[in-house]
């Protein structure tokens, strides 16, 4: 069996424009956050420290699901959490972006508790928004977060940033800014309640 799956150009293609989106709107720093794509049992994600805003075949890596490999090293800080994910869920996407408004409302909320969305969108489309303890790329992290994604959609890690999924980037995508409308809408709402 060959160590790699045909990575196809429409795969990184699709990578790079959901990546450019992510940086155009603020959701994350060029070269923060990460995207995977699951394809059978394996996993195309982002190298280390690439810059979202400019995605290339060249700076995508393809590992394991169930196991572990020297390319590990060179792939995202934060696979071993996407590999838990797919693991312990049927996602086919995972976003991972440093969103603003969510990090300030996961350090307003603590770990091991809720976002809860004042806007209609967020209460129909999100429910509570999990928030999740544990280091950057941590086997703790990936657990919580799996644990969490089993029933959410979208989760903030503390003081992080969000993971969102879907069956599709694109879908990942619109949870990733549903997330941040969210608490955006629910900081504000929050401030202008305490005046």
């Amino acid at each position: 069996m060959a160590l790699f799956l045909y990575i196809s150009l429409k795969m990184w293609q699709e990578m790079a424009k959901y990546g450019r989106k992510l940086v155009e709107h603020g959701l994350v720093e060029s070269n923060f956050g990460n995207i995977s794509v699951r394809a059978g049992d394996r996993m195309v994600i982002t190298r280390s420290g690439t810059a979202l805003d400019e995605i290339t075949g060249d700076n995508i890596v393809e590992v394991g699901i169930r196991d572990t490999s020297s390319l590990d090293m060179i792939a995202s800080s934060e696979a071993v959490v996407h590999r838990e994910i797919y693991r312990r869920t049927s996602v086919l996407a995972i976003i991972h972006a440093h969103c603003p408004y969510s990090v300030v409302e996961s350090l307003l909320a603590g770990p091991g508790n809720v976002i809860v969305p004042v806007d209609s969108e967020g209460q129909y489309f999100l429910g509570d928004i999990p928030v999740v303890g544990g280091g950057i790329g941590s086997s703790e992290l990936a657990k919580n977060l799996a644990d969490s994604l089993s029933g959410h959609r979208g989760a903030v890690v503390f003081s992080h940033g969000t993971f969102a999924t879907g069956r599709t980037l694109g879908e990942a995508y619109i949870v990733t800014t549903q997330l941040e409308h969210s608490c955006r809408v629910k900081y504000l709402y929050d401030l202008a309640v305490q005046k």
